[in-house]
């Protein structure tokens, strides 16, 4: 029973030093804090936090992981509220720039993400969740024979850089229709790879 108690109490410090440091990253950049307010915001001792991570990055790490999570469930969420796969997929990636115009997932997903822990390292974890959930539905559009048959993998590189590229974009934009004009602008680029267009109205 105490063991069990330990283990409980040392996740619940690990994730509200995930929580707190997420707050922090995302409203003040990663390299404007430190280690030091971390742990004051979450109420433990610099031994505490070196107990469950290695070093900021790590624990940026964590805390980007989560975001892409959670960015991947919100996607994953609509998309399979839509009963045709040519609509999951429209609405999939509708729904993936809209995660991205908030503010707090731009800042550590998109900009601090890829600095931080390195290109290659960010892609991976990109991988694992959004670009995972977006070549599964390609895949099934090839499948069922909307679209023509053809590697998937390439096609979800193409198309999840083009998103990635769209979402910093609109984090910068300042022009109220940004959005809706980015999102028909990738239904159009949609449209173009396959045999039903209609699918798309």
């Amino acid at each position: 029973m105490a063991s069990t108690a330990r283990a409980k109490q040392r996740e619940e410090t690990r994730q509200l030093l995930i929580a707190r440091s997420r707050q922090l990253f995302a409203t003040k950049g990663y390299a404007a804090v430190g280690l030091s307010e971390i742990v004051a915001e979450a109420g433990v001792t610099k031994g505490a936090l070196y107990h469950h991570f290695d070093s900021k990055a790590d624990l940026f790490r964590a805390v980007l992981t989560q975001v892409q999570t959670e960015v991947g469930a919100e996607v994953a969420t609509a998309a399979d509220a839509e009963p045709d796969p040519w609509t999951q997929l429209r609405t999939g990636c509708a729904a993936f720039l809209r995660a991205c115009t908030d503010p707090l997932v731009q800042r550590i997903m998109l900009i601090d993400g890829p600095a931080v822990l390195g290109w290659h390292e960010w892609r991976e974890l990109d991988e694992v969740n959004s670009a995972r959930h977006l070549g599964e539905a390609l895949q099934s559009l090839v499948d069922a024979g909307i679209l023509p048959p053809q590697p998937v993998a390439p096609l979800t590189r193409l198309l999840s850089g083009a998103m990635n590229e769209a979402a910093l974009w609109l984090a910068g934009s300042t022009d109220p229709d940004a959005l809706p004009d980015t999102v028909a602008a990738l239904d159009r680029l949609l449209s173009g790879l396959g045999p039903r267009p209609a699918r798309m109205q």
